[in-house]
C-alpha cells in the first residue's frame, strides 16, 4: 500500500481504540465536519463531535480498526477499512476524508449498520 497517508491513517485508526476521545479528536481540525451512519446530519466541530466521540469509544473500548485500501483524493483520500468489534461481526466500511495540514476536515462514514445486530 504506497500512499501519503498511510502513516497517518495508521495512527488515527489507532486513536479509535482505548476510550481516549480527546486524543481521537486531535486528528481533527476545530471545525471539522464528521458525519456516519447514527448521525445522518452530520456534527460540526469539536463542541458537537467531543461528545459524540466520548459516548461511542465509552461504548467500544476494545475496538480495533485495520486501514484496507487507501485512494488519494483531491482533497485528501477515501479509506477502505475493516472494524473487529469485540461480539459483532468483522465490519467493512468506507471513510470519506478531507484533510488539510494534518487535521481531518471532514469525515464521513459508511458501512452497512445490519452488522452491528
Amino acid at each position: 500500500m504506497n500512499s501519503k497517508y498511510l502513516e497517518f491513517c495508521q495512527r488515527w485508526l489507532a486513536a479509535w481504540t482505548g476510550n481516549r476521545p480527546e486524543h481521537l479528536l486531535s486528528f481533527y481540525s476545530a471545525d471539522a465536519y464528521y458525519q456516519d451512519p447514527a448521525r445522518p446530519n452530520g456534527l460540526k466541530g469539536h463542541q458537537e463531535i467531543l461528545p459524540y466521540f466520548v459516548k461511542l469509544l465509552a461504548k467500544n473500548p476494545d475496538w480495533r480498526w485495520e486501514c484496507e485500501e487507501i485512494i488519494p483524493t483531491e482533497k485528501g483520500f477515501t479509506l477502505k477499512w475493516c472494524a473487529h468489534i469485540p461480539g459483532k461481526k468483522l465490519i467493512h466500511g468506507v471513510d470519506i476524508v478531507e484533510v488539510i495540514s494534518d487535521k481531518i476536515t471532514r469525515n464521513e462514514v459508511y458501512f452497512d449498520t445490519a452488522a452491528l445486530t
